[in-house]
């Protein structure tokens, strides 16, 4: 990664280079386009907005030339543009100017929720929309064996209901990636350590809590209601950070083994999604405890 991130500094030709070449490769590799996020956001973040502009400009012709060639459009791009590179460049402006993760975080969320505002505002029926775009997954389940049609129509039926929730907060979760990600590489080259610190530091607004809780009470009293688990659903991954950086945090001040971290993302791949809920729980119960405020660091052992 060390190496990576030195050749994406060299140049503006370099770092453009780098972030279409991940960008196309998402097309078959879908992960591969966080590190074409994180290409543009390490360039914002140490050479500032209009240099992370023009590197995206570049990345975006690059792209489409790419495009074109391989697909025989350059459509492609557009698209690279707007889910890959715009976001993540606007919070890698608002972190390198306001210095704060949480106000950079919050403001993530914010993106969420106007894609999400935009869904149900402008699609008459979200939840038949998601339907007939997961009709051929519900198609190979059943050619497959897997599931029977009626299973598979209940199923799809089931998920396509939290799609709309699901879509908007893993569209800013992405980007927030990609940023932290290019956050990383500008830490390896030129603050060692300075990424972790931050990140360890990273506490939410109490209104973000307000939210939460309000949301979850009202769910619990009044029923289900799609714009308020739409929302809940939104903005869980932000407390899922707050949780993950209280961990780290905590990690670090008891000096414990890295190895509890280790087995914390495993958990993350084999409980899945408890583990993500009691992560993002603990995050949220933090916005009102302050556990960094009450625990005191254990010093280190003098030889």
């Amino acid at each position: 990664m060390l190496g990576l991130a030195s050749f994406i500094m060299r140049g503006r030709s370099q770092a453009a280079l780098v972030a279409a070449v991940f960008a196309i490769l998402s097309l078959l590799f879908p992960l591969t386009g966080m590190l074409s996020s994180a290409t543009l956001a390490l360039a914002t973040l140490r050479q500032g907005p209009v240099e992370g502009l023009l590197v995206g400009l570049f990345a975006g012709l690059a792209s489409g030339l790419f495009a074109f060639a391989a697909l025989g459009s350059p459509l492609p791009a557009v698209g690279f543009a707007l889910a890959l590179w715009l976001p993540v460049w606007a919070l890698a402006v608002m972190l390198r100017n306001s210095g704060s993760p949480a106000l950079t975080v919050t403001m993530a969320g914010l993106m969420g929720l106007a894609i999400l505002i935009g869904l149900r505002v402008g699609v008459a029926d979200p939840a038949a929309y998601w339907a007939e775009l997961l009709e051929p997954v519900r198609q190979g389940l059943i050619k497959g064996g897997i599931l029977t049609d009626a299973e598979g129509q209940a199923l799809i039926v089931e998920v396509a209901r939290w799609m709309t929730g699901a879509f908007a907060a893993t569209f800013y979760f992405q980007a927030l990636l990609g940023l932290f990600l290019g956050r990383w590489w500008q830490s390896l080259l030129y603050n060692p350590g300075g990424f972790g610190a931050e990140f360890r530091d990273l506490r939410l607004g109490k209104g973000l809590g307000v939210l939460g809780l309000a949301l979850m009470a009202f769910i619990l009293v009044m029923g289900e209601n799609q714009w308020a688990a739409d929302l809940l659903i939104l903005i869980t991954p932000l407390f899922l950070l707050q949780g993950l950086a209280l961990i780290h945090w905590l990690v670090k001040a008891m000096q414990a083994n890295r190895g509890w971290l280790i087995g914390l993302y495993a958990l993350f791949l084999l409980a899945l999604p408890h583990a993500q809920v009691l992560t993002a729980g603990l995050g949220l119960a933090d916005i009102w405890v302050n556990v960094r405020a009450k625990v005191k660091p254990r010093q280190a052992e003098k030889n």
